[in-house]
């Protein structure tokens, strides 16, 4: 449907507040953004956003550059300051760089479906099952995390889509005092972006979509892109690992993939001990090897934890298990992806099959998988979505935008994550830049 803003009556006050900026961490400022929790009741409940900004170091601004890193359910207060780091001084001049919470994550009306004791429970779930009653155990603990939002955040569980978060940013643009957004959005802040170009055509600056997703993909597409992109990336892992001494398998990338399945298997049938905690469970490193994945710079942290594992010490696969899912202790974590995460990307996509569906999407997408419990895993990891209780009204499709503003977009050719053709994707003709 057309943008609530068409008729800014109603929203007016959300559109007039100002932000009052005082000092918080790293040299930053932060504010609170006040938005409507639902905005079909703009007059009801409201909800409290965070903002930082890292100002600009010349006299006069030109205006803002709003930034997100993705996720979903990923903080966005300290990116900002992270990426002036690599920022030229000219950009670092004229602009004020902004970073946020959406709506559902971190300081921003955050959604809780899983406590702490229940995340560690969910992360230790075998999340490649090969039995039925493995598969009966996933999916009934899967259906508990809808629940959870539900009954943990009943306020804020409907109203975290990516749908509302994109009316938020242009109240953001207002109160930032900007007639224009400007944008530098990663991965998921590519749809954000997105969406943003579609809903609000008029009022985009300039935009830069570095790791695009592809609106016009299901979940369970996108998982498969994804599962793709995973297997490829472990290939070039397996051909860098050979050249060098610590790898441990050593003569051709196939032995090192042989050497990771066999891994895989070992631990599926039995969790390997260890002298500083808990054993390690298969789907823990499986979790370590995707977030290695995402980056050759981690590269050499999953090989050194490979090398342990192959030699029954399994504490630094464990350790990057536990940096990968941002893990404080046993039972406790420093944000609330685990929560924001599915609560956002289960809402935004109709839901995906129940268990015979991905049961037979882990079939497929494992059949010629170097390797396959990887492939399992990324079906697997949708049944979640499978019992979600709601979905955004916009159905996967190409985006559609009448913004002349330009659009940068950035796609890598071997990004796991956001595959190159979904950049293609995003920018062919009937896409947001044509």
């Amino acid at each position: 449907g057309t943008p609530a803003v068409a008729a800014p009556g109603e929203l007016a006050r959300y559109y007039r507040q100002t932000l009052d900026w005082s000092p918080c961490q790293k040299s930053m400022e932060c504010a609170w953004l006040t938005v409507p929790l639902d905005y079909d009741q703009p007059d009801g409940a409201t909800i409290r956003l965070r903002v930082s900004k890292v100002p600009a170091t010349g006299g006069q601004p030109t205006g803002s550059i709003v930034v997100n890193p993705g996720g979903p359910g990923a903080s966005g207060l300290d990116f900002g300051s992270y990426l002036t780091a690599s920022m030229t001084p000219a950009l670092r001049s004229a602009y004020d760089v902004v970073g946020f919470d959406p709506r559902g994550v971190g300081r921003s009306a955050p959604i809780t479906c899983m406590t702490g004791p229940q995340t560690t429970a969910w992360l230790a779930i075998d999340g490649s099952p090969n039995t039925v009653a493995e598969e009966g155990i996933l999916m009934r603990a899967a259906a508990r995390i809808p629940r959870g939002c539900l009954t943990r955040s009943p306020k804020i569980a409907r109203h975290v889509g990516t749908e509302n978060t994109v009316r938020d940013l242009d109240i953001l643009r207002e109160a930032l005092g900007d007639p224009k957004l400007n944008w530098f959005g990663f991965s998921y802040g590519t749809y954000l972006g997105t969406l943003y170009a579609e809903q609000f055509p008029n009022r985009v600056g300039r935009m830069v979509l570095d790791g695009p997703m592809n609106p016009a993909l299901d979940i369970m597409q996108i998982s498969q892109d994804q599962s793709r992109g995973f297997q490829t990336a472990m290939t070039r892992f397996a051909q860098d690992c050979i050249e060098h001494e610590n790898c441990p398998w050593r003569g051709s990338a196939k032995a090192v993939i042989t050497g990771i399945n066999r891994l895989l298997v070992r631990l599926d049938r039995r969790p390997m001990p260890s002298d500083q905690g808990p054993p390690l469970l298969q789907s823990q490193a499986l979790s370590a090897m995707f977030y290695s994945m995402y980056s050759p710079d981690l590269w050499p942290l999953l090989r050194y934890a490979l090398k342990g594992t192959s030699i029954g010490d399994p504490a630094a696969m464990t350790s990057l298990f536990e940096f990968a899912n941002d893990k404080t202790g046993p039972t406790t974590y420093g944000s609330n992806m685990a929560s924001a995460f599915p609560a956002i990307s289960c809402w935004d996509a109709p839901a995906p099959p129940g268990e015979d569906g991905l049961r037979a999407a882990a079939a497929e997408w494992s059949r010629n998988a170097p390797v396959p419990d990887m492939a399992r895993a990324m079906a697997w990891g949708n049944s979640p979505c499978s019992s979600w209780y709601g979905h955004a009204e916009r159905a996967p499709a190409p985006a559609l935008s009448t913004t002349t503003a330009p659009i940068l977009i950035v796609g890598t050719t071997y990004d796991p994550a956001t595959p190159y053709p979904w950049a293609q994707a995003l920018s062919s003709p009937g896409g947001a830049a044509a």
